[in-house]
Formats: C-alpha cells, structure tokens, sequence
C-alpha cells in the first residue's frame, strides 16, 4: 500500500512539473519599456533617416547638381512651412484632408466588414463577387474621379464616393484573407460550445482573423488617404476647401516648386503619422495577445 502511494505521489509530482513548465512555456513577461530605449529604438533610427534625407537634399542644391527651378532648397520648403504657420492656415489645410480621410475611412470600414464577413462565410457570394472585389482593389482610384464627378459634382460626397470605392475592397479582402486562415479546429470547437451564427462570428471568426482583418484595414487606410489626394488633386475648387491635394495642385498651377515639395512632405507626414499612432499600437496589441510580441 506504501509503494502505491508513493508512485501515486511521484505521478501526481510529475503532472504538476509539467503543468508547471506549460505555463512557464506559455507565459509571456510584459514589461514597461524604459523611455530611453524606446528613444533609442524607435526614435533615433528614423531621426537619423530625415537628417540623412536633408544632408544629401543639400548637398545636391549647394553642388548645383540640378536648376534650383527643379530642386529646391530645404530652407525654401522651410520657410513655405514657417509663412504657412503664421498665417495660420497650416493646421486648417491639414485637418480638412484628415478629416475627410477619416470620415471616409470610418464609412469604408462599416461597409467592408460585414461585405467581407458575407463574402468569406457564403459560397455564392464569394463567387459571384469576390473576383469583381479583387478586381476593384487593382483598379487605381484616380479613375474613379471623373465619374464621381460627374455623378455627384465638386462636393464632398463626390470625395467620400472616390474614398469608398477605394477602401472598400481592400477591407473586405483582407478579413476574406483572414478568415480564411482561421483553423477549422477553431470553428468546431466554437459550434461544441454553441457559438454559432452571429455569436460564433463574433466570438470566434473575427478574434481568430484579426491578424489579416488588421492587414486589411492598414491597406484600406493607404487606399482612403490616396484616393483622396487623387481626388483633391484632380477636383480642385474653392468651394472644397483648401486640401493637402488642392495645395499641391496650386504649387503646380503657380510654378512655385517649394510649394509643391511642401505639399508632398505633408502628405507624407500624415500618412506616417497615422500608420504610428493609430495601426503600429494596433498591431503591437494584436501581436503581444498571442504571445508573439515580448515587449
């Protein structure tokens, strides 16, 4: 009776190391970053990036190496930039782009998710118009602006339409893309557990594909913000509004080179920044979830 207690013991013992050793396994250690290494890290490298990028924009206007009419100085597009500031326009054009962006973005993401959804859950509907969203999603967005205009005119539902037709297939391709990569295990062990329908959709379809729903809606957000510079670009008129787009558009209309360098600057800007304070958080979240992400 002792030796089976013993063994029963040493057994017990056994199971509890291994339980032990899987949840070690499986832990992931969260850590606040120190702010001297996010600096270091995150804010150095492309620091020293944009001050590379300046150092050989001037080393190529002080060498003469092109017509000043063709390249201008960094100290040009600065001071377009500081008599913008002052005047007190900067901030105001860039808002009225954002703002359409987002705006636009936030239809196309109401939109694409549940097409997306239908699209990757029903048969026919994948084949009736999944190859005709795959074939939206190459198809530029400049191309959408003549009729847009024509439909609606110089407004901004003729901006929001061009955004739409840009973002939409995007978003939906790529939850289609994530859901299909959900494991089957996945959705069976939901159905056992009686998440079916509209709940296993919520519970398990959309968690297990958020990795490629991310991926979809980051290429959406570049699809929103470039079909709006198409837009604003091509549409230019005062009754929209002065846009990052209508701002380029004029530096082009008035030869003025250090403009259009400035406008192409600031589209740039805020494409960045929103890619870094609103889809890089995003992905480190959805990342450092599933244990792939440390710190």
């Amino acid at each position: 009776m002792a030796s089976t207690d013993t063994a029963a013991k040493a057994k017990a013992d056994d199971l509890a190391g291994l339980e032990a050793g899987l949840d070690a396994l499986d832990a992931v250690e969260v850590r606040r970053t120190p702010v001297r290494e996010v600096l270091v890290k995150k804010v150095l490298p492309p620091t020293l990036a944009v001050a590379l990028v300046l150092v050989v924009w001037q080393v190529l206007v002080s060498a003469k190496i092109t017509e000043e009419t063709k390249l201008p100085a960094p100290s040009a597009v600065w001071d377009g930039l500081a008599d913008m500031w002052l005047q007190g326009t900067l901030l105001e054009v860039i808002w009225t782009s954002v703002s359409r962006g987002l705006a636009g973005f936030l239809l196309a993401l109401a939109i694409g998710t549940p097409l997306g959804l239908l699209v990757a859950r029903v048969k026919f509907v994948r084949a009736a118009i999944g190859p005709i969203l795959s074939g939206l999603q190459s198809l530029p967005s400049v191309a959408w602006v003549p009729p847009a205009v024509l439909w609606f005119g110089l407004n901004d539902a003729m901006m929001y339409t061009v955004i739409l037709l840009g973002a939409v297939p995007s978003i939906a391709n790529g939850l289609v893309s994530g859901v299909d990569q959900v494991p089957p295990l996945f959705l069976r062990a939901g159905r056992t557990l009686g998440a079916t329908g509209l709940k296993g959709t919520w519970h398990v379809v959309l968690p297990a594909a958020l990795p490629g729903y991310l991926a979809g809606l980051k290429q959406g957000w570049a699809f929103s913000w470039r079909s709006l510079m198409a837009a604003e670009i091509i549409a230019s008129s005062p009754d929209l509004g002065l846009g990052l787009g209508q701002l380029l558009e004029n530096g082009r209309n008035n030869i003025d080179l250090p403009g259009v360098f400035l406008a192409i600057l600031l589209i740039l800007v805020v494409g960045i920044a929103i890619d870094l304070l609103i889809f890089s958080p995003l992905e480190r979240w959805v990342l450092r979830s599933r244990g792939l992400l440390v710190k």
